[in-house]
């Protein structure tokens, strides 16, 4: 076929014995049958069709027939060759037994995403809506909006699919936490909270997967949660991933770093968990039998398959060197729970591996079962899919009008209002008819969709949204984020004489990004500079719009009397512009909340990003990470947001008093316990209510965001204050809604003790909510 391609594109300069129209007309009909002309809107390749009588008598095309009998009937007409070709995720065909190629690599983090071979845009689907990144879509705090991101990108991945332009295997989402404010791949991730991380993965992982099947155990597409565990450090001062070795306590660990995860499959019921590179206590995850056999497939009961990130066996075999031969590496990573390896190590040493005796045939049989269990559960088996559950879907049902209101709504609920003095904002457009827009960020496009992203259906750029309210002039003031040359005079001329000056600064994927970890949390080169000055000569109030997946420490701005408001607006996706623009002018009342503590510079001067403790030392002085343990000077406070309405709260129930009923013969009962384990049948329907009252002071409705934190008492060095629960609620203005906790004693109160266990703190709680605090007492 490429001959021929190439003939036909050369027809008019070489020599050919037959026309050239009949070269052209040859290739089209020829092409229109090999893998590029999926683009032409045919639907992709499929196992089992029932066309063809051949294979009709395979057990594994049987859809009456149980799933493991379905893969058991598969796995057993393989040989080994072909079984080794299925460990990897460029999965090659068994024409034989008409099954087509499988990429198993696809990507769709905030949207369909270009990220991976299994994807790819074309004159057919040019673009999928690209939601905001996920740092900023958490700051929404808002788990149905995280489960409607879902459901739209699944959607518009199985209408991709069907015109063989995308796969059904999907490596997001990033649940890992945001320990250090310098990780470039913070952005991707939903913030520094457990909680919060836990229920974005859960539910962003229900709106990919969840079916309209009537069997509950299909997918729509499979989603997988990575990178497994304590993943957070990619290239800092010399320290990559590949080799880092995370030394994390059991009590950091099981406290901070695994729930996610744990809500990934236990909540979430997803498809698969991809390991990590780096190395946990000396061993490589994926090379951990405890992490993977024990954790994943044994406690959490993972319903799917365990994924390599890229090339991770060769990465812990020649950059680990964690065994001493290749076929070692493939033996400990199979053995320990592999299923399937991102990259083609698994093919290549695999069958020696064999012929050594350091796995069994019947070891492959276990780690590729998982893999066909998966896509039969998506379907891939199951014949057409233009036959059947969304094989109707189609070029029409990508970028929607609807889509694309989704993804403007959620950048909206996702920008944060950090400071507003004299409640400047909102603008009026009446009343500021001409606005001054400076800096590198304000005119920018694929900045605003961040990483792991697609192609967009389009873009509205900060200074577009803005010309849709009023009139504006605009100079970038810096080439680009770098900015290691302010053109400070042209910003200062147009901020001189307009009504307004908003100033959109920040970050890119030049400054963090994978494989780009900072060195210092400061806005970058001369941005300070820029701002500031402009700052002095404006003539209206300033606004400053920070666009970065980090925080950053902007102190000078805090306490610069010129600069009005500052908004936070994360990277917000295709339709930033325009949601920037709707909170200024006050179309939308701003509810976001920061997903992340932003800490001082001093912060990152004193400590190191490899120390993966959460918890302080004072006797090193060590401060500790995250709003649960870190007690230190902030620039702004996880869960910092405000509106443009006055929200109060008023708590109408709650315990005085919460009494765990332990058997007579418990321990307790006769010594002084500080705690008690949170397992067991003194567990069992043990819970309370908090009802709030919320309140909207203010004339203008809006969205906000109610949280219960607990501080419980020191015991097991707990965290000073944690987040129990967490809920989004609309309100008009002037009006009051009740709002309901359900607290679980032994799941929310709890802590974990030293040893990596669930207790039940005894003694005095606290609870927070907006400025109350409310104590009880929690006894046996």
């Amino acid at each position: 076929m490429a001959s021929l391609k190439n003939r036909t594109q050369n027809c008019s300069v070489s020599p050919v014995f037959l026309p050239c129209f009949f070269y052209t007309i040859l290739f089209i009909t020829l092409y229109s049958l090999s893998l590029p002309t999926k683009a032409l809107g045919q639907s992709p390749p499929f196992a089992c069709d029932t066309g063809n009588a051949s294979l009709s008598s395979f057990g594994f095309c049987d859809t009456s027939k149980t799933l493991e009998a379905r893969v058991a009937d598969l796995v057993g007409r393989l040989t080994l060759p072909e079984k080794i070709g299925y460990l990897i995720s460029g999965a090659a065909s068994v024409s034989r037994l008409g099954i087509p190629k499988y990429e198993w690599w696809s990507e769709a983090l905030h949207g369909v995403s270009y990220t991976g071979p299994g994807t790819r845009f074309s004159s057919v689907v040019p673009g999928a809506t690209s939601f905001p990144q996920v740092i900023t879509t958490a700051a929404s705090f808002n788990t149905s909006l995280f489960e409607a991101i879902g459901k739209v990108v699944s959607s518009e991945a199985r209408a991709m699919y069907n015109v063989g332009l995308a796969g059904l295997t999907y490596w997001s989402p990033n649940v890992n936490i945001f320990r250090d404010p310098r990780w470039g791949r913070g952005q991707e991730t939903p913030g520094e909270d457990p909680l919060l991380a836990s229920k974005y993965g859960s539910n962003y992982v229900r709106g990919l997967q969840q079916s309209d099947d009537p069997d509950p155990n299909k997918l729509k597409v499979a989603a997988c949660c990575k990178h497994y565990t304590a993943y957070d450090v990619d290239n800092w001062k010399g320290v990559d991933r590949y080799t880092f070795n995370a030394v994390v306590s059991q009590q950091d660990l099981d406290d901070t770093f695994q729930p996610p995860f744990k809500s990934c499959v236990v909540d979430g019921n997803v498809a698969s968990v991809m390991c990590s590179y780096n190395k946990v206590n000396g061993k490589p995850t994926c090379a951990d039998p405890d992490l993977l056999s024990g954790v994943i497939r044994g406690d959490w009961k993972l319903n799917g398959y365990i994924v390599t990130d890229c090339d991770s066996i060769d990465v812990l075999f020649k950059s680990q060197h964690y065994t001493k031969t290749p076929e070692e590496a493939v033996a400990q990573s199979i053995l320990a729970g592999v299923n399937l390896d991102c990259g083609y190590f698994l093919s290549q040493h695999t069958q020696g591996a064999v012929d050594k005796g350091l796995i069994k045939e019947s070891d492959i049989d276990k780690a590729i079962s998982y893999n066909f269990a998966t896509l039969m559960r998506l379907g891939f088996f199951d014949g057409n899919p233009s036959k059947k559950p969304y094989g109707n879907l189609g070029p029409k049902d990508v970028c929607t009008p609807a889509n694309q209101e989704l993804a403007l709504d959620a950048a909206r609920q996702g920008i944060v209002l950090l400071q507003n003095t004299a409640k400047t904002l909102p603008f009026s457009a009446t009343n500021i008819k001409t606005v001054a827009v400076i800096g590198p960020n304000a005119n920018v496009t694929k900045t605003m969709i961040g990483n792991y992203e697609g192609t967009p259906c389009k873009y509205i750029t900060p200074l577009q949204g803005l010309a849709a309210y009023t009139s504006t002039t605009f100079q970038a003031g810096c080439s680009n984020v770098a900015c290691a040359t302010a053109q400070v005079d042209e910003a200062k001329q147009i901020a001189a004489t307009a009504d307004a000056t908003i100033l959109i600064v920040g970050a890119d994927q030049s400054i963090e990004a994978e494989s780009r970890d900072r060195v210092d949390i400061i806005l970058p080169g001369q941005q300070p500079l820029l701002i500031s000055e402009v700052a002095k000569v404006s003539k209206g109030p300033v606004i400053l719009v920070i666009m970065s997946g980090g925080g950053m420490d902007v102190t000078f701005a805090k306490n610069d009397d010129k600069i009005k408001s500052i908004l936070w607006v994360g990277y917000p996706g295709e339709a930033g512009g325009a949601a920037i623009a709707d909170i200024i002018f006050g179309a939308y009342n701003p509810c976001g909340r920061l997903p992340l503590t932003w800490y001082p510079q001093s912060y990152t001067d004193k400590v190191p990003m490899t120390n993966m403790n959460m918890r302080p030392d004072p006797a090193t002085g060590y401060p500790g990470r995250s709003y649960r343990f870190y007690t230190g000077e902030t620039v702004y406070n996880f869960g910092d947001g405000l509106s443009y309405s006055d929200f109060t709260h008023h708590l109408a129930k709650a315990p005085t008093e919460v009494s765990i009923p332990l058997q007579e013969e418990h321990e307790c009962r006769s010594s002084t316990c500080k705690s008690v384990d949170a397992v067991g049948e003194h567990c069992q329907n043990l819970g309370f209510d908090v009802h709030l009252t919320v309140r909207n002071n203010g004339t203008m409705g809006g969205r906000h965001t109610v949280f219960l934190f607990s501080s419980p008492p020191s015991v097991h060095n707990s965290p000073r204050k944690h987040l129990l629960g967490f809920k989004k609620v609309f309100l008009h203005g002037k009006t009051e809604r009740l709002v309901v906790f359900k607290v679980d004693a032994c799941k929310h109160l709890s802590v974990v003790d030293e040893a990596g266990n669930r207790k039940v703190a005894l003694g005095v709680h606290q609870l927070h909510i907006g400025d109350l605090k409310y104590s009880f007492n929690v006894r046996i």
